[in-house]
Order: C-alpha cells, then sequence, then structure tokens
C-alpha cells in the first residue's frame, strides 16, 4: 500500500543553535567595531582605553569570521571542550571591551549574560556554571581593580556584583530550560518511534491481507490499494500509473449503486478475467459524516461459500436421513420385484421392455440418493499442498487403468501459464523446474476431477469417435493461483445452459441426476477453489479449477 512512513526525529542537537550564535557573535563584534570607527557612542564604546577596544573587537571580529567559514564548510560538531574554548573567547572579550568603555557601568557586561544563556543551552550543567563562575569573577575582578586602582567608584563595584549575580541566575534558569528542551527531545523520538513503528507495522497487516482494501478520492481515483486487492481485480498496476475506477466496470456499478443506495445494494459482484473472480465489496466513508474520500473493502467469497456450504450439507444430512429411510426400502421392494418377475419363463416380450425400463429408473432414483448421501456423509477436508507436476501424471495413469469400456483413452497433459504470452514452465533463478503447488484434499481433487473426465469423454466419444482429453496445469500470472484444465472436444454447453450447470438437479440428459456438475462445485467450494466453465481461445470445451495458493489459510 503507498504510504509514507513518519520520519524518525532528530534528537537534541545544539549544532543549529552553535551556528545561530557564531552568527551573532560575528555580527555583534562587526557592529561595535563599526560603531566605533564611525565614533556612534564615543562617551560609551572605548573611552577610557581605545586603542585596547580597537584592537581588541578586531581581533574578536576576526575570530568569529574564521570559526563562521570553518563551521560553513566542514559542518562539524565540537566537542564540548571546543564550546568551552569558544565561549570563553566571548567573555574574555567582551570583558576587555567593558573594560576599555568603562567598567560594568557601561551596559557592555550585559553581553556576557547572552554568552552565558548560549552555555546554558550547549554545554552539561557542571561546564555551563564553570563558565558563569569565570565571568563572575572576570566582571567582578574587573570592578574591583576599577574600585581599588582606578577610580575608587561604588558604582562600579556594586554593577559589577550584579552582573556577576545575574551571570549565575541566567546559568541555572538556561539549564533548566535546557533540561524541559532535552526531555521534550526525548519524549517526541520515543513517541514518534513508537508511531513509525504502529504504522509500519499496520502497513505489513494491510499488505499481508486477504481482503483488498482501495481508498477512492472523490474523483474516483483510486489513491492506496494493497496487493490483495489487485490481484482480486485481476491487474497489475505499472508505477506511476493513476488507477481510476470506471476501469472495472462491475465494481463500478457497484459504487454507483452504494451512493444511491447505501443500505439497499447488493455486494457482490463477479469480475471477469481469465478466470472468474467473485467477490464481495463493502463501502465506507474514510470520515464518518463525511462524503468525502470512499474505503472499499474487497472479500474473496469463497471463504464465504465454504462456510454457507457447511449450512447447506449440515441441512441437507438431515434430509437425506429421512430420504433414505423412506426411499431405499421401498425403492428395494421395487427392484427386488422386478428381479424375480424377470425370472420368470412365461413373461412376453412386451412386458419385458416394460421391466427393463423398472429396472433402469430404480437405478436412477438409486444412484440420485447415492448422490445426495454422499454430500451428506462427505467428511471434512483434509486439505495438503499438492505438487500438481507430479500428481496429475499419477491421476491420469490411475484414471485410464480404472477405464475399460473398450475405447482407447488418450489423455494429453500440457502445462501453460495464464497471463503470458508464450506456452511453457516456470523456472527458478537457476533455471531449473520449479514444484506447482496447490491446496486440495487429494481424495477430493481426485472424485472432481474423475466426474469432469467422465463428463468429457462422455460428450468427445460422438464427437469424435474417440475418448480424447487434455488436462492443462499452469499458474494464473495475475492471481497468482494454480490451475487445472478439463478439455474435451464434444459441442459444449450453449450460453443459456452454462448459467444453471452446477446447480442441483439440473442436468441436459434425460438419464442424468443433475449432481455430478453440484457435488465438484460443493468440493471446490470446501477447498476454497473456484470451478467454472468457460470456451478456450480455439472454442473448446473447458472446465476450470482455479485453485487455492498452498499457503493460504485453511
Amino acid at each position: 500500500m503507498t504510504s509514507t512512513l513518519l520520519h524518525k526525529p532528530r534528537s537534541y542537537d545544539p549544532y543549529d543553535l552553535l551556528r545561530i550564535y557564531t552568527y551573532y557573535r560575528t555580527l555583534l563584534g562587526s557592529v561595535l567595531l563599526l560603531m566605533f570607527h564611525i565614533e556612534f557612542a564615543p562617551k560609551v564604546l572605548g573611552n577610557d582605553n581605545p586603542v585596547l577596544f580597537w584592537y581588541t573587537s578586531i581581533a574578536y571580529t576576526a575570530v568569529n569570521f574564521m570559526t563562521l567559514i570553518v563551521m560553513w564548510r566542514l559542518k562539524y560538531s565540537p566537542s564540548q571542550r571546543k564550546l568551552f574554548g569558544s565561549l570563553l573567547i566571548d567573555v574574555v572579550a567582551i570583558g576587555l571591551l567593558m573594560h576599555a568603555s568603562g567598567g560594568a557601568v557601561s551596559g557592555l557586561g550585559y553581553l556576557l549574560l547572552v554568552s552565558i544563556a548560549a552555555g546554558g543551552i550547549m554545554l552539561r550543567e557542571r561546564i555551563s556554571f564553570f563558565l558563569a563562575a569565570i565571568t563572575t569573577i572576570v566582571v567582578i575582578g574587573e570592578g574591583g581593580f576599577r574600585f581599588l586602582i582606578l577610580t575608587q567608584d561604588n558604582k562600579a563595584l556594586f554593577a559589577s556584583g550584579t552582573l556577576g549575580a545575574l551571570a549565575f541566575l541566567t546559568a541555572l534558569l538556561f539549564q533548566h530550560l535546557t533540561k524541559k528542551i532535552r526531555l521534550s527531545y526525548a519524549e517526541a523520538e520515543a513517541q514518534a518511534l513508537h508511531a513509525a513503528h504502529l504504522q509500519k507495522l499496520a502497513q505489513l497487516i494491510v499488505e499481508r491481507m486477504r481482503t483488498g482494501i482501495l481508498v477512492l478520492n472523490k474523483n474516483t481515483e483510486i489513491e492506496l490499494y494493497n496487493q490483495a486487492a489487485l490481484k482480486l481485480l485481476g491487474v497489475a498496476n505499472e508505477p506511476g500509473e493513476t488507477l481510476r475506477l470506471n476501469r472495472f466496470p462491475e465494481l463500478y456499478k457497484k459504487y454507483q449503486s452504494w451512493q444511491r443506495h447505501s443500505s439497499d445494494h447488493s455486494p457482490f459482484l463477479k469480475i471477469d478475467g481469465d478466470t472468474i473472480t467473485e467477490a464481495k465489496a463493502n463501502f465506507a466513508y474514510l470520515e464518518h459524516g463525511s462524503s468525502g474520500d470512499v474505503l472499499i473493502f474487497l472479500e474473496d467469497v469463497r471463504s464465504l461459500n465454504q462456510q454457507a456450504q457447511q449450512l447447506k450439507l449440515a441441512s441437507l444430512g438431515r434430509l437425506t436421513a429421512s430420504i433414505a429411510h423412506e426411499i431405499r426400502n421401498p425403492l428395494g421392494a421395487i427392484s427386488h420385484a422386478s428381479q424375480l418377475l424377470g425370472e420368470s419363463d412365461a413373461l412376453p416380450a412386451s412386458d419385458q421392455r416394460l421391466l427393463d425400463i423398472i429396472n433402469n429408473h430404480s437405478k436412477r432414483v438409486n444412484q440420485i440418493i447415492e448422490n445426495i448421501l454422499q454430500l451428506s456423509r462427505r467428511r471434512a477436508t483434509k486439505q495438503a499442498p499438492i505438487d500438481l507436476r507430479q500428481w496429475i501424471p499419477a491421476f491420469i495413469t490411475d484414471y485410464k487403468t480404472s477405464k475399460s469400456n473398450g475405447y482407447q483413452l488418450n489423455i494429453q497433459l500440457q502445462e501453460k501459464n495464464l497471463g503470458e504470452a508464450a506456452s511453457d514452465f516456470i523456472y527458478d533463478d537457476n533455471n531449473n523446474v520449479t514444484n506447482l503447488e496447490a491446496k486440495f484434499d487429494t481424495s477430493q481433487l481426485q472424485q472432481v476431477l474423475t466426474n469432469l473426465c467422465d463428463n468429457g469423454i462422455r460428450y468427445s466419444i460422438p464427437a469424435e469417435g474417440r475418448a480424447h482429453l487434455r488436462i492443462e496445469i499452469g499458474v494464473d500470472i495475475t492471481q497468482q493461483q494454480p490451475y487445472i484444465r478439463i478439455i474435451d472436444f464434444g459441442p459444449g454447453i450453449s450460453a443459456d445452459n452454462s448459467k444453471h450447470l452446477f446447480e442441483p438437479f439440473f442436468t441436459t440428459e434425460n438419464t442424468g441426476s443433475g449432481l455430478g456438475l453440484y457435488i465438484c462445485k460443493e468440493l471446490c467450494e470446501a477447498n476454497q477453489a473456484i470451478i467454472s466453465y468457460k470456451r478456450t481461445d480455439k472454442g473448446e470445451s473447458c472446465f476450470h479449477l482455479q485453485l487455492a495458493h498452498p499457503e493460504k489459510a485453511s
């Protein structure tokens, strides 16, 4: 399913702040140098020692420019020692500029608070307080020197003490804020990682779901889908291709019907392709109460048919128990009486014909009862992986051995992969023939193929004068599922009759019970397979068995 995973947030990294602070200190040195040069505030900047202010500002600006170039070119993350050294240069430089401008009373000393704040964010707690302590020593030392030696001004000493106290308060405040920021980053990172894990898990679950999922926008464009949906729809989407819902006429009709009558529409549809796929489509708005994007669920109805079949078999079992009790006993009496009557030497030839009719129809009724009992008594399926390349030839051999009807059986076996231009075998990366596996109860698959082969031979003999069949095996590339085809060379079944072909008791022959193909359909559904009738490209009569993938859950 096309989606974007959440990006992992970056851990707390002071590099971006260091880069901004480097721009600040470079700009600060340049501005102070320019203001001093144009004599913007001559009574403040360098009024005590202009030469010291001039050379200090030049050196400070040069160092900042070099630091900025190194960071821009190398993009390195400096260590705590280098960060401390850089901030210590700020403390020394600003301290000298403050001393050259008249001490703490000049106001330049308050620029040190910015350096202390940056240290509180970028440095560890102890190093940050150590920087604040050095700054306090520098400020109070400058104030004491000015009070004791230069001016004996109490204001300079008081301003220095105040600035030193503010330096420690600034360090404490920004260390607290830094802890909060680091904790917030850690929590955000943990939550983002958990959300990314859940999203990835949800994506994997949706991708591996057997239920197809489509997300449809207002323009009936399919924005999101999983592989199960593409398989059920029988398409292989090319990268960058935009799928529209009207590409699938049956599903588009169901969507329009749901929009007109959301509570009164049939969710079942058939998707035509190389094989007919039966699916159930459910629609829901992506956001409750909104008429925007629509979520479409496509379910393969074979598992639903399997559950429904169990209910049918339970009802049919109770019915056949009573049928067997009520019909087989009188039917046995009729058959026994007809046999006794047939042994009479005085039976006229005309009555013998009537007796044959009684015997034939007794056998037919008995066969109908046997077929119904076979459905009701059928054991639960024991599905197992089957390698069709080995199993089908063995079945053909057994089938030929069991038939002794005077005809020479001719059964051809071919392998053809649907969805490919050429008919060839499936090879692995080493160019070796791989297994062609399916999932089915072997005894029930043998029963289905025997029934289909019997029907095919029965119709091929009148048309060609010989018992001729062709069995094809392969993989439907679109559905990624194995299949078996039983192809005969008889006249085939008309379009009208093919609609009712798998209904119970429907037959086109007077002597048929109409239960053979119905039993085949029931056995296929019990094994999560689909049986359908269609014509080949050459017009040949073909029964197509789309088998379950060997990895499909029962």
